[in-house]
């Protein structure tokens, strides 16, 4: 491998927003994740309007969305990076699970297994929210998390029922594929 040439691994990113013009909000951080050339965009599930789940009551519904990318920059460098685009996008960070403009979760970083508390990984509460799941099993039926398909993973989530289409989006019917072996 020449000294210009760097490795990349897999990433699956997490984004969701629910305040402001949350539909371009989602669609500018994506284009502003993928610009650098250290990171590549793979795949970009359709958008998922749910409840927001924690934090304070009576916020309104987020739009969530799930992209596959490869990166050459680190774990750290990339969670940098994600913070850029919040911060980019407005993100203040005054109440925890509150209101936000963006918010953006590396859940996975191809195999690596971290308990670092600034990036834990995979991310800690991936595996129980379908806002997370169900996308990211639209562009991947067969990713697995913690040695479970993540579409079986989102059927069993309690938000599941709390998923809705947005924007076009056909509907929840493609579960089933998600779920079925291939």
């Amino acid at each position: 491998m020449s000294p210009h040439t760097a490795a990349y691994t897999r990433a699956v990113i997490a984004l969701g927003s629910n305040l402001g013009a949350r539909n371009d909000t989602l669609s500018a951080a994506v284009a502003d994740l993928v610009d650098p050339p250290e990171v590549r965009l793979l795949a970009i599930s359709p958008i998922v309007q749910t409840k927001a789940v924690g934090g304070p009551a009576h916020q309104p519904d987020f739009l969530n969305m799930v992209i596959a990318v490869e990166t050459s920059l680190s774990p750290q460098e990339l969670l940098r990076h994600c913070h850029a685009v919040e911060h980019k996008h407005l993100r203040v960070r005054e109440v925890h699970w509150g209101p936000r403009t963006l918010d953006v979760d590396i859940i996975t970083y191809g195999d690596m297994v971290s308990s670092d508390p600034e990036l834990t990984l995979p991310h800690p509460r991936a595996a129980e929210r379908a806002f997370v799941l169900y996308p990211w099993s639209l562009i991947d039926p067969a990713a697995e998390l913690n040695g479970e398909r993540v579409g079986e993973l989102a059927a069993k989530a309690a938000d599941f029922p709390d998923l809705a289409p947005f924007d076009g989006f056909e509907g929840l019917n493609g579960v089933a594929g998600a779920v079925e072996a291939p």
